[in-house]
């Protein structure tokens, strides 16, 4: 015979047809993986609803970005390189291996369109992926079961480590791989004894490696490889199939779904419950997450989708500073509960209350709500909304820490969490030297195009109604036709509703709302990231919000606004990313823009900024929690400041500005290092 044996027409000893076998592999393969999925799609079934099938185009963009084009996993270079060169190779090698299944069916098999040129084309690309990703997979082992870079690791108290499945798994991969280029070795290899026809093969790849090697080999033993790395690739495939819904490779089938259904905007908070109006509210019998059924499908989704890689807690400021939160083990604790509660076999179990089970409070209440670990995860995971959905729960069971129950008596009282009179809430405005330069108008006596949004802390708080001061500076001397809501503004909510307060949230942006609506203002400027994200995205149909360094750039390229050269040029001056105006609003650019309009000013960069920006821990609320930590937040990011060589810290949120001023004096390095808000920088370059 001048042609090899096929396993759709070779014989086990001369009597058993290797047809059988390739029949029954994959209906057992792929029957046991319906089983396995219809189990798995249980708890998704009995979750709460979500709404995901909006904005479709955005959605479609995310998948051919982050899902194919895996634009996010290069942020971790060698790991996301390794991950790249696996990840194309498997989807390039697919259309062989589905061939493949056929092959044991009909000898030669090709799929249509792949018999001439463009199969040709094909192969020499196929052999070289298969080449690649087992180079991948060796390199990636012995990182992941020898180097162990930390983020891997698994704490005791969190459970078993991955490092045997995820080597495991690489071992698979390799498997098909050796085993696909030895079933077309051989094949090559008996053709080119009995013919001497010499196929062209992708130099240096492995079937051309093990083609090399098998040139000599006798006519029998090709055969027997060639029927056995067939069915050793057939069983290995279905295997394979079946394995991934049993653990954390649960990824390699559900994040393309993940990744479709992920969020498309930023910086707004799920609704309680999807499909339920805010008056409806009152309605309901609980809030938030409190057992398991109660997460979305979604949420149920991204617990299938983890894969377990540590870069979300390798980016979390709670994680580095050793609050007893890691969002890699929100999802993989929530993930190990859906697995013995749904069983592959036998009854489904009742959750019991989450927070008791497999979350501690401590845990929940350690959350920044930064967006840290949402930006970097690969898979489309997200956090936050969990964490405010479990907090909503909590509280509706009263589980409040006690040094937050004063601030959230206040607002409910007040308006603002320092339970100060209202009609004192523009008392920023009655400083002598300023009123006698400048006067504010109030938007329930007068008309203005523009509403200035002060919000509680610049408001209340003694040294931070400065940055009142100096925007309404600042805006005046840009031309903006604005006012204040004095007494009728309340707290903006924004942390109200991070910390699961929703009904007091509900109230406080009903207020809002009408007092803004009936001011007729065409506009809204804020100084506060944290107004800006609550006016901007959890707002309902307000007019338009920027912020002052919005602004401020805009005049500046305008030519409405002009300022000096810089007062300190011998300084240098870093810009600290504020994670509600940077990570969840995207403004990056124009604070950057503003400081480097000042002429002979220095400015560096933190190596963590942009969408890497380290918190500072002091984010609304978070200035009024006592957290368990082993150092803080701020002067891990003053250190980082320090070490690229800053003697000025510039930022744009009052927060910011209060955690900084304290991080510095607990750092030791007053004198040394100085914090400015973005607003007093540019006040003392104006003209």
């Amino acid at each position: 015979m001048t042609s090899i044996i096929g396993p759709a027409s070779f014989n086990f000893f001369g009597i058993f047809p290797a047809v059988i076998l390739s029949f029954i592999l994959p209906v057992i393969g792929i029957g046991l993986f319906a089983y396995i999925m219809a189990r798995r799609f249980a708890p998704l079934v009995r979750a709460n609803p979500d709404s995901r099938f909006d904005q479709i185009g955005k959605r479609v963009k995310n998948l051919i970005l982050v899902w194919l084009g895996q634009i996010r996993h290069p942020r971790y270079m060698l790991a996301g390189v390794l991950h790249i060169s696996i990840f194309a190779g498997f989807l390039i090698l697919s259309i062989r291996s589905t061939s493949l299944v056929v092959v044991g069916f009909s000898d030669g098999f090709v799929l249509p369109g792949f018999g001439g040129p463009l199969g040709d084309i094909y192969n020499f690309i196929k052999d070289y992926a298969a080449t690649i990703v087992l180079i991948a997979c060796i390199i990636a082992a012995v990182r992941r079961g020898i180097y162990k870079p930390k983020r891997y690791a698994v704490p005791e108290n969190y459970g078993k480590d991955h490092t045997a499945e995820a080597v495991f798994v690489l071992g698979i991969i390799a498997t098909l791989m050796i085993s696909e280029s030895l079933f077309e070795a051989s094949q090559v290899a008996y053709e080119f004894q009995h013919t001497g026809h010499e196929h062209f093969l992708a130099p240096l790849s492995l079937v051309w490696i093990f083609k090399g090697i098998l040139t000599s080999a006798p006519q029998n033993v090709l055969q027997g490889l060639h029927i056995f790395t067939y069915f050793v690739h057939d069983l290995t495939f279905f295997f394979f199939l079946c394995f991934l819904p049993m653990g954390k490779h649960f990824h390699v089938i559900t994040s393309i779904f993940n990744v479709f259904f992920m969020r498309v905007q930023k910086g707004n908070i799920k609704p309680v419950m999807y499909g339920v109006s805010d008056e409806g509210l009152d309605d309901l019998e609980s809030f938030g997450v409190k057992k398991l059924e109660d997460f979305t499908w979604k949420h149920m989704l991204d617990f299938y989708s983890c894969a377990d890689c540590g870069r979300c807690s390798d980016q979390c400021p709670a994680n580095a500073v050793g609050r007893p939160l890691s969002p890699r083990f929100i999802t993989i604790k929530a993930r190990d509960l859906i697995f013995k509660n749904y069983p592959m076999s036998g009854e489904i179990y009742k959750s019991n209350l989450l927070v008791e089970d497999i979350y501690t409070e401590d845990e929940i209440w350690s959350c920044t709500t930064c967006g840290a670990c949402e930006e970097e995860c690969p898979l489309g995971i997200e956090y936050i909304d969990k964490i405010v959905d479990l907090r909503r729960g909590m509280v509706d069971e009263g589980m409040v820490p006690q040094s937050l129950q004063k601030p959230l008596k206040a607002l409910e009282k007040r308006g603002n969490p320092y339970g100060k009179m209202e009609k004192k809430r523009a008392d920023w405005t009655k400083d002598k030297e300023f009123k006698a330069n400048w006067q504010i108008k109030d938007l329930a006596k007068e008309k203005a195009d523009t509403l200035y949004f002060v919000d509680s802390i610049t408001s209340y708080d003694d040294e931070i109604q400065e940055i009142a001061r100096r925007t309404s500076i600042i805006l005046k001397k840009a031309g903006v036709d604005f006012g204040i809501l004095g007494k009728l503004e309340k707290d903006s909510g924004n942390e109200v509703i991070r910390f699961g307060e929703e009904m007091l949230y509900q109230d406080l942006k009903e207020q809002n709302t009408e007092a803004i609506m009936e001011s007729g203002v065409k506009q809204i400027v804020t100084a506060d990231p944290h107004a800006y994200n609550a006016l901007k995205n959890d707002y309902d149909n307000l007019v338009p919000v920027k912020h002052i360094s919005q602004v401020v750039a805009q005049k500046i390229i305008s030519g409405e606004l002009d300022l000096k050269p810089c007062q300190d040029p011998e300084k240098v001056y870093v810009y600290h990313d504020p994670c509600y105006l940077g990570r969840h609003n995207g403004i990056y650019e124009e604070p950057r823009q503003a400081l480097d309009a000042i002429d002979g000013l220095t400015r560096v960069e933190l190596e963590k900024s942009r969408d890497r920006s380290f918190c500072c821990g002091g984010g609304g609320l978070m200035l009024f929690y006592e957290p368990e930590e082993e150092i803080r937040m701020g002067v891990l990011r003053v250190n980082m400041a320090a070490d690229a060589g800053a003697n000025i810290i510039v930022t744009a949120c009052p927060f910011c500005l209060v955690n900084i001023q304290d991080a510095i004096k607990v750092a030791g390095k007053e004198g040394e290092m100085e914090v400015l808000d973005f607003t007093e920088l540019i006040e003392q370059h104006l003209y």
